[in-house]
């Protein structure tokens, strides 16, 4: 049988997880008010920041990006800048990413941002707590 104070210990964890998504959802929820702020599909908004004019990718494309993905804190947790940008099969991705690309067109840049349950669901990744709102900028360079 538990101790009272683990379980009192276990449900303020429990609480502050609840907290922190509440207040992801919040932010999420201010930012789709923005001017330049549009809708997509499943909770996800996007900003473009460049427009491109090439082809969209399907969700079997292999698509080249740079990118850098943030918390609502603004703490970048991965970026491809400063580097080679990489190529990744879109259907191997996020689901919030494979939404957004293949609505973006070669050459867009667009700020991206990722309910969690479109991301990493409540599972922590490195640097990243379960439960968080993600702010993707991504540049889409090549399809192919």
């Amino acid at each position: 049988m538990r101790s009272t104070y683990s379980y009192f210990c276990i449900n303020l964890t429990d609480m502050a997880k609840q907290e922190y998504i509440d207040k992801n959802r919040r932010w999420l929820a201010e930012k789709a008010t923005e001017p330049g702020v549009q809708p997509l599909d499943k909770g996800i908004y996007y900003k473009i920041l460049k427009r491109g004019n090439g082809p969209s990718p399907n969700r079997n494309s292999v698509v080249t990006v740079h990118y850098t993905g943030r918390t609502i804190n603004g703490k970048a947790f991965d970026s491809s800048r400063g580097g080679v940008a990489p190529a990744f099969r879109l259907r191997d991705l996020i689901p919030g990413w494979i939404i957004a690309l293949q609505q973006m067109k070669v050459g867009d840049k667009w700020e991206v941002y990722i309910p969690f349950e479109q991301a990493y669901g409540k599972i922590s990744q490195p640097g990243i707590p379960g439960g968080s709102t993600l702010i993707f900028e991504i540049e889409l360079i090549a399809i192919g």
